[in-house]
């Protein structure tokens, strides 16, 4: 299986927002965890989250696309913008 890297900024100011989603959201991606190798969120200068960052393993990048078009994250508008990228681990593993 191939590996996938979701990189996803958050709209500015909007912390209230990802904190009032975050109980939805882990929920929903503990439905996944066979699948979700790496995930948590970005942080920004002053160390509040500002983002997240998912690695996750699939047959084809609409998995991952599947998943962050499901995530209450996402369904709340929290984010700015999401970018999926093939991903290979080089260094440690997953």
């Amino acid at each position: 299986m191939a590996l996938f890297v979701m990189i996803c900024l958050d709209k500015p100011n909007s912390l209230d927002l990802r904190m009032a989603t975050r109980p939805a959201h882990l929920a929903y991606a503990g439905t996944f965890a066979s699948v979700v190798k790496l995930g948590g969120p970005i942080l920004d200068d002053k160390g509040d989250m500002a983002g997240s960052l998912i690695v996750m393993e699939g047959e084809t990048e609409e998995v991952a696309r599947a998943f962050n078009r499901d995530d209450p994250y996402t369904l709340a508008g929290l984010f700015q913008s999401v970018q999926v990228l093939p991903f290979r681990a080089t260094i440690g593993s997953l």
